[in-house]
């Protein structure tokens, strides 16, 4: 296929850039092409492994992907791009900015003075930073000089991230109703110590409780948060189920196994809790439910394969958890919690409650619809609520 003139002077201006360390990042955007959601691309320019790679971060309304790619192949994927769905891409460089636009390519004065830095472990402004915590220390993240083991690299991060999305969900909510959080399955603590961690930086003084069913695991948790003098925080041994969750404002579950989470969001509900947020693990009850009473519909052409069965299975659960939180007066979202490449449980569920009217009919007969559709006798969430 021959290239428009435009596209291929473009590529050229992007080859040169990265010769003469120019380079600065690439924007595409105006998108009208056929992927749901698409809004734009970033380009910047990294290091992995020694290797010079082009880093895009492919932009949706509810989630980020990044992948990295060679030269040779990320001149590629930009050609496709410009040619199917973008309209518009601009070349920054420390010398000019180049603005492929309706076709036309325009030089302007650089908006960028200093190529970034390429290398992609480069230190990050965290929420959590691993200088000077105990808790970290203990819970073997980081060494006795504050660094970063190589092989807790991806948990760090995956803390980071957590932090990072209840950070802004936090934000939402007046301190003043922030007394208690529960960490329901909190296991080890790491994510438990880390928001007790970052309440204290934002001087909320409430009191975070794990509940975890391991009483070896309560023990050691209590005993870190007693030397790390985290007054504010304890752990106690229980189930989900027997745990009074009453007083919660904000109720966390992650990776609680198949009807667990069920469980701790019915515990959120009855607590009329401010935020819920949970992290699903395992989809067996529906899956089962589906399996059994074997409807047909139009999907039909991909359930009779196990594996498209079992990621259907997951994304009825949590879209119907979403739909029943809903109809109990939240707001929902559902988006990628962290990359797969670190846990393929990477789902979160948030929601907030509003002043929306709760028990809407309308709602309800989506979930009932949804639920003959696929042949679902009941979901878990429906019977413990």
């Amino acid at each position: 296929m021959t290239l428009p003139f435009f596209v291929t002077e473009f590529i050229l201006a992007i080859e040169k850039s990265l010769q003469d360390n120019s380079f600065a990042k690439i924007s595409l955007g105006s998108y009208s092409g056929d992927e749901p959601g698409m809004k734009n691309i970033h380009i910047r320019k990294i290091k992995v492994k020694r290797q010079d790679k082009l880093s895009f971060t492919y932009r949706f309304k509810t989630r980020d992907i990044v992948k990295n790619y060679d030269f040779p192949d990320a001149f590629a994927m930009i050609e496709d791009a410009l040619c199917d769905g973008f309209h518009s891409a601009t070349l920054f460089t420390t010398q000019f900015d180049l603005v492929l636009e309706k076709k036309t390519l325009k030089t302007k004065a650089a908006t960028v003075k200093e190529a970034p830095p390429s290398d992609h472990d480069r230190q990050k402004n965290r929420l959590i930073s691993s200088e000077g915590k105990q808790y970290l220390y203990d819970l073997k993240i980081t060494d006795d000089k504050g660094q970063v083991y190589k092989n807790t690299q991806d948990k760090f991060r995956q803390i980071n991230k957590y932090i990072e999305i209840l950070s802004c969900l936090i934000k939402n909510i007046s301190p003043d109703q922030i007394k208690k959080i529960v960490d329901m399955g909190s296991g080890k603590g790491y994510l438990t110590f880390a928001l007790y961690d970052y309440l204290l930086s934002q001087n909320i003084n409430a009191d975070v409780v794990g509940v975890e069913y391991r009483q070896d695991m309560v023990d050691l948790c209590n005993g870190m948060a007693e030397k790390n003098d985290f007054t504010h925080l304890s752990f106690s041994q229980g189930t989900i189920n027997d745990y009074d969750c009453s007083e919660a404002n904000i109720l966390i579950a992650l990776h609680a196994c198949d009807t667990a989470t069920d469980d701790a969001i019915a515990k959120g509900i009855e607590a009329d809790a401010e935020l819920i947020v949970v992290a699903p693990c395992c989809h067996k009850q529906i899956r089962r439910e589906i399996e059994q009473n074997k409807t047909s519909n139009d999907l039909d052409f991909l359930l009779k394969y196990g594996t498209f069965l079992e990621r259907q299975a997951e994304m009825v659960t949590d879209g119907l958890r979403a739909l029943i939180l809903e109809y109990c007066g939240y707001s929902t979202k559902v988006f990628e919690f962290i990359s797969d490449a670190h846990t393929p449980k990477n789902v979160l569920i948030v929601a907030t409650r509003t002043n929306k009217t709760r028990n809407n009919p309308q709602i309800l007969e989506k979930i009932k619809a949804a639920k003959t559709y696929f042949g679902i006798g009941h979901h878990h969430l429906e019977k413990v609520l």
